[in-house]
């Protein structure tokens, strides 16, 4: 019958399914830890909790990339967008002090590109090695019409744990307590649509030099993956001070809302926060940006990360210790601010 249907003859290409599962085999499978049970293909993950830990409590978190896939998708560089996917997951759940075990994707295009969802999942089975959790399960959705040509959407999920007595909550956190800012990559994955709407004012410049670095390669810098090296303040510090439930007292991940909004969310409702603006220099590709959009500076801090991509909250006795152990693990931090008494409805400060 030459008017039958098939799937392909409706836009979903199975072959074309099939064909990148057994490409990404190789790269999941270096995400695995002795955890995972089982491989791809199953209905579901398999992760074996049992002899880990005596009061699990289990973080999960979920998030996307927004619109710095439009930019990815212009610049037709996929490679490293699976990354920043990992990074906002597993930075969000590393603030409770989580360490991430298991990590989950979901894919959606319009036709399947096998090289192109190929290059996503590679980047994102590197950000499961950065991170040290699990690539254990996906999902590719081909959805005709729903996407534009050659444009796809991600999301990813990921679940961690902590032992109960070791959560961060925020409840340690006391007035005199320092703020350390770690740096960040760049833009890591927030305030595209902003950026995006200053890179066609200025005329794309993509090719511009910033003190070294391409504009195009400063925007699609991939999000700093922090597990290994706050894992690892948070275990030296339980180790040399138990009794201070590692000394570390708060943790911040700056994403949408920047260094305004993030850092408050885990300070106690009668405390505030006091940063001093000359402590953060803003790196070119954020200078670039205020100047080219005419940015307001306030409107930097609520939108960016403006360098600083992770904060510790820790008495000031702990800082040089801390930021010694994170130099080792090659990131720069320094001292950005502190906790203070709240003064009336105003609890962030930044003069």
């Amino acid at each position: 019958m030459s008017d039958a249907l098939t799937y392909r003859a409706a836009g979903v290409d199975i072959d074309a399914g099939n064909a990148l599962v057994e490409r990404i085999k190789p790269l999941v499978k270096r995400t695995f830890r002795p955890e995972v049970m089982g491989g791809l293909g199953g209905f579901g993950g398999l992760f074996d909790l049992s002899g880990r830990y005596k009061e699990p409590v289990l973080v999960s978190g979920t998030d996307g990339v927004g619109t710095k896939l439009k930019l990815a998708h212009m610049l037709d560089r996929h490679d490293t967008i699976g990354i920043d996917l990992v990074g906002m997951c597993v930075n969000d759940v590393l603030v409770q002090g989580a360490e991430p075990l298991f990590f989950l994707d979901y894919f959606a295009t319009g036709k399947l590109d096998v090289d192109t969802a190929a290059a996503v999942v590679g980047g994102i089975a590197k950000g499961c090695e950065l991170a040290g959790c699990a690539l254990i399960g996906g999902e590719t959705a081909e959805m005709p019409d729903m996407y534009p040509p050659g444009e796809y959407d991600l999301a990813g999920f990921t679940v961690g744990a902590v032992e109960k007595s070791q959560l961060l909550g925020g409840a340690s956190i006391v007035a005199g307590d320092v703020i350390l800012g770690i740096a960040s990559s760049g833009p890591h994955s927030n305030g595209y649509s902003l950026i995006r709407r200053i890179l066609e004012r200025a005329g794309s410049p993509l090719d511009l030099d910033l003190g070294g670095t391409r504009l195009a390669d400063a925007l699609m810098a991939p999000t700093t993956i922090y597990v290994k090296a706050m894992l690892d303040l948070l275990h030296t510090h339980a180790a040399q001070d138990p009794a201070e439930a590692s000394g570390i007292h708060g943790m911040a991940h700056i994403t949408g809302g920047g260094l305004k909004e993030n850092i408050i969310r885990v300070v106690p409702q009668d405390l505030g926060i006091a940063l001093d603006a000359s402590a953060i220099a803003l790196p070119p590709v954020f200078d670039w940006l205020m100047r080219e959009g005419h940015v307001a500076r306030e409107e930097m801090w609520r939108t960016f990360n403006c360098g600083i991509g992770f904060t510790v909250i820790l008495p000031q006795h702990a800082v040089s210790a801390a930021s010694a152990l994170l130099e080792r693990h090659g990131l720069s931090s320094t001292i950005i601010g502190e906790v203070v008494t709240a003064s009336g409805d105003e609890r962030v400060r930044i003069s």
